[in-house]
């Protein structure tokens, strides 16, 4: 893959404070949390490179330091990776904006909380790179009206042109979703100063920039080429993501490094962290364990993260936890 050192950069937002995430918001940013034992963000900076790209700004602020110790410089990456404080967390635009002036070429911007499959983001980029759009948004043709009330909603004029985005619509005129993943050339950041605060969030909304660019005659469109995606918001979504992302390595488990389990346990379609140990013969099914824990639990997991002191329920599409005695070695 050709280089694009010196044409294009990366940009990861990462600064949310992620207050869904409990018991894991206190323990880390969501944007380092594990995926079958890595933290999701090196899964972004592998694409990032895989697209030609050498350098990476990571706008942070909840915990940044936390993510700088997991990532370093990038020089095990690969890459040349860049912190940039975003002070008050006040929407996806205002973190854009705090990289105006670091920023003198068209980039690559992915939302730190998103895991996706996708089809090679390159066309994307020379179609920004050549000037034959100012913005690329990449999207999924969703089949669940909900997902895209998560997210936003896309219309388009036919040839792939976008004409309108919406913030979290009440009502869904499209199945086109937005998905978090971004090209933009320089004109975003004349957009970023117009862009109003929301009365939804009281913050700065991307996609209130994103359409101002559209109003202003600007070429935004969009490429429906992601296969699976999820927004790592509530604890139930890092375990979907976790066997999601078992499932497209092919693997029926991932046991990490050092892990002890008890003569006759038994593991199916879960994602053990390095340095577990598992003290009872019991199932686990569908689960996730987070490094470094000592499970004593005597009765099968099933559809459960195990962290340090919790045990979090993922049953039914909806999550609770409580405290049990695991507890971290």
């Amino acid at each position: 893959m050709r280089s694009l050192a010196g044409k294009m950069v990366g940009v990861i937002l990462a600064a949310g404070k992620g207050t869904r995430m409990e018991p894991f918001a206190s323990l880390l940013p969501k944007p380092i949390l594990p995926v079958c034992n890595r933290p999701l963000l090196e899964y972004q900076l592998e694409m990032m490179k895989a697209c030609g790209l050498t350098e990476v700004f990571i706008v942070i602020e909840h915990r940044g330091l936390a993510i700088v110790s997991a990532l370093g410089d990038g020089h095990r990456q690969g890459i040349a990776i860049h912190y940039v404080e975003q002070t008050d967390t006040l929407g996806l635009a205002h973190a854009l904006g705090r990289l105006e002036e670091h920023i003198h070429s068209p980039f690559l911007l992915f939302l730190g909380d998103i895991y996706f499959v996708t089809e090679s983001l390159r066309p994307l980029m020379e179609e920004v790179l050549s000037g034959q759009a100012n913005a690329n948004l990449v999207s999924k043709i969703e089949t669940d009206p909900e997902m895209v009330k998560r997210n936003f909603v896309i219309i388009e004029d036919g040839d792939g042109r976008v004409r309108r985005v919406i913030e979290k619509p009440r009502y869904t005129q499209s199945r086109l979703k937005g998905c978090g993943l971004y090209v933009f050339d320089q004109h975003v950041f004349d957009a970023v100063r117009r862009t109003p605060r929301t009365a939804m969030r009281d913050e700065y909304e991307i996609t209130d920039t994103i359409q101002i660019l559209i109003d202003d005659g600007l070429v935004v469109r969009h490429q429906p080429i992601v296969k699976h995606d999820s927004n790592l918001t509530k604890p139930e979504d890092l375990l979907g993501i976790n066997l999601m992302e078992l499932a497209r390595r092919g693997q029926s488990k991932l046991v990490g490094q050092g892990v002890e389990l008890a003569r006759g346990t038994t593991v199916h379609n879960s994602v053990i962290g390095d340095g577990v140990k598992v003290q009872h013969p019991i199932r686990i099914a569908d689960s996730m364990i987070f490094p470094g824990v000592v499970v004593t639990a005597e009765s099968d997991l099933d559809h459960v993260i195990v962290e340090q002191s919790n045990i979090v329920y993922c049953h039914g599409g909806s999550a609770g936890w409580s405290q049990v005695s695991p507890t971290r070695s």
